[in-house]
């Protein structure tokens, strides 16, 4: 199974968490790694190469940090760009049936911040509904996210460990040493 990782942080550089989580998925068989940010700081999207990505792996991980509810503006304006009718979604648009989709973000809060009585009231699976709309109307499949939440107080111990989880139920296997 190939596997493409798309990562939408616009801060790369002084992220902990997506900074440790993309070096870990760079040093996997069977992994390309995309960096949005690096690929089009000026938001002006390949579409063409972005699809003949897609179309080339049969996972699909968008890596990001969850801000305001979402992701950053950049893997929005992706989605909304690459992601086209007659392409993607709609009678012809077939190319990314049978694809899996997982997401793979990370939050400052806690997770008891995404509870019901939580102070932000709704769960990761409410927040997370247009993604799974996404992953229906394009065919694919939407696998179960991977969520750190709490990153801000985060031991190196911890990440540590977070990262291999997430490389293993990313890749469904054991990480490579």
């Amino acid at each position: 199974m190939k596997t493409l990782v798309i990562v939408a942080h616009p801060d790369l550089t002084n992220s902990r968490i997506n900074r440790t989580w993309m070096h870990a998925f760079q040093q996997q068989e069977n992994v390309m790694v995309h960096d949005l940010y690096a690929a089009y700081p000026d938001f002006k999207i390949d579409v063409k190469r972005e699809q003949e990505l897609l179309m080339a792996h049969d996972r699909i991980v968008l890596q990001f940090p969850f801000f305001w509810y979402s992701s950053p503006a950049l893997l929005k304006l992706w989605q909304d760009e690459v992601l086209a009718y007659g392409w993607a979604y709609g009678q012809a648009g077939t190319r990314l049936h049978g694809k899996e989709l997982l997401l793979a973000f990370s939050t400052g809060g806690p997770a008891e911040a995404y509870q019901p009585s939580g102070l932000n009231r709704f769960t990761f699976d409410q927040l997370t509904t247009p993604f799974q709309a996404m992953a229906n109307l394009t065919g694919m499949t939407f696998l179960p996210p991977y969520i750190l939440s709490g990153v801000r107080t985060l031991s190196d111990e911890a990440l540590a460990k977070a990262t291999a989880s997430l490389i293993e139920q990313t890749l469904q296997v054991p990480i490579r040493k």
